[in-house]
């Protein structure tokens, strides 16, 4: 968990981690996130006089912005909770704003990480899974249901290997940084071996690992033009773990989709600028836009952040 603390005048103030816990259960996680953002409050009023304005909080899974409801993540075992309205009442009746961890990451990349400037963008950051964010003016398009973005289950392999989904042959059992520590680590013989270990082997020239490497770039490749022949975007962000690579990466992915580009336009694509910090300064971004709503500006500048 990451969390920041940041004046008015957009001072950073505070900066802090802690570990999500979640071995220790949904409800201790819950417990946790209310009371790190006490501390933050705490920690407002006694080193600056006065606590936070409003906050942000960026959470995985299925998110329901406007009702301010956690409702699914596999990932932290937690169902339906009312995030929003615990977090408000824990800070004091605070405007609290709700997001989702890859959309606030899109938000921030698209407002002042890689994307600022950019009318459309899609962001999508390849770690365990494969997910993304569409950015369409400032703003992230969450979709119907919230599931707008999901990009990693565009079935690029039919009938391929099983996705914990339902489908077969998705994205991310492909191209995600976990299907090529997978496969490198099936290849290799080396049960601990990871994406990164791929990529040095890479540009080592190991035979093996280029061929791991080329078939993640290929289904990257697949799924991104399908999503740029939807999307039509103007930049393709690209972050997440594997982006790590560098040039490893991203001179042969531009390549495979410029092959099989036809009619589209082909975007730029370029990495992600923010790391592992982007859904943190999303989350600020959320909570400046309630401050805006009720009359203070916006932030145009990643020093102007608050979270």
């Amino acid at each position: 968990m990451k969390a920041a603390l940041v004046g008015a005048d957009g001072t950073l103030l505070h900066r802090a981690r802690r570990s999500t816990g979640r071995e220790r259960g949904p409800d201790a996680v819950v417990a946790d996130i209310l009371d790190f953002a006490a501390d933050l409050r705490a920690h407002g009023i006694e080193h600056y006089g006065e606590p936070a304005r409003a906050a942000g909080v960026a959470v995985p899974g299925i998110v329901d912005e406007a009702e301010g409801v956690a409702v699914y993540s596999a990932n932290l075992g937690w169902r339906d909770v009312p995030l929003r309205a615990r977090l408000a009442e824990r800070l004091g009746g605070v405007p609290v704003a709700l997001g989702h961890d890859v959309r606030a990451g899109g938000l921030a990349e698209g407002r002042i990480g890689a994307g600022r400037g950019t009318d459309r963008f899609l962001f999508v950051p390849l770690g365990t899974g494969i997910a993304g964010a569409i950015g369409i003016d400032g703003r992230v398009e969450a979709g119907a249901h919230g599931f707008a973005g999901e990009i990693g289950h565009i079935v690029v392999r039919p009938g391929g290997a099983p996705c914990p989904c339902g489908q077969r042959g998705c994205l991310e059992r492909f191209a995600s940084a976990s299907a090529v520590s997978e496969a490198w680590a099936a290849a290799c013989g080396d049960p601990g071996a990871d994406a990164a270990d791929c990529a040095e082997a890479v540009g080592a020239g190991d035979a093996r690992a280029r061929a791991v490497w080329q078939e993640a770039v290929d289904a990257l490749a697949d799924g991104l033009v399908t999503a740029l022949t939807l999307l039509d975007p103007r930049t393709l962000i690209i972050g997440g773990g594997l982006a790590e690579a560098g040039e490893t990466l991203f001179t042969p992915l531009r390549e495979a989709v410029r092959r099989r580009v036809t009619f589209q336009k082909l975007p730029s694509l370029v990495p992600a600028a923010l790391g592992d910090t982007a859904g943190c300064l999303g989350a600020g971004l959320l909570a400046w836009d309630l401050l805006e709503t009720a009359g203070s500006p916006a932030p145009s500048a990643p020093s102007e952040v608050t979270a």
